[in-house]
């Protein structure tokens, strides 16, 4: 019997990254708010308005590369072979994610540090 488990592992997959894209944005931009209010000087409208057009991004950039990659060249003989094609790619695809995570944050600590600035220059020019 030619059994293929490509069709399994699509269906594996593709839980598995959407899952993992919701939860670091989910975490991601519910923690954001504080720093997105702290930049826009407490201006809720435009701080909430940038973060969830940041979310969105995130969203469309994330799931957008996890279908990119979801492609899987050879036909899977077995269970094991399936397994260690997942692990690489879901492996990849969490690395990848992490370094998102981390590109954010150095977004969001510059906008707070960009603002602070200008806040302490508007605040020396008034003197």
């Amino acid at each position: 019997m030619n059994m293929s488990f490509n069709f399994t592992a699509y269906l594996v997959y593709l839980p598995i990254v959407i899952f993992l894209t919701w939860y670091v944005a989910h975490t991601l931009f519910k923690n954001a708010r504080v720093f997105m209010l702290d930049i826009f000087n407490g201006r809720e409208e435009i701080a909430l308005s940038t973060n969830k057009l940041f979310e969105t991004g995130f969203y469309l950039l994330n799931l957008g590369f996890a279908l990119l990659i979801m492609e899987i060249a050879t036909e899977i003989a077995d269970s094991r072979t399936m397994l260690e094609i997942l692990s690489t790619k879901i492996g990849g695809y969490s690395i990848y994610l992490g370094i998102m995570l981390f590109l954010n944050l150095y977004l969001f600590f510059r906008g707070k540090r960009v603002s602070k600035e200008r806040a302490k220059a508007a605040l020396l020019q008034g003197r």
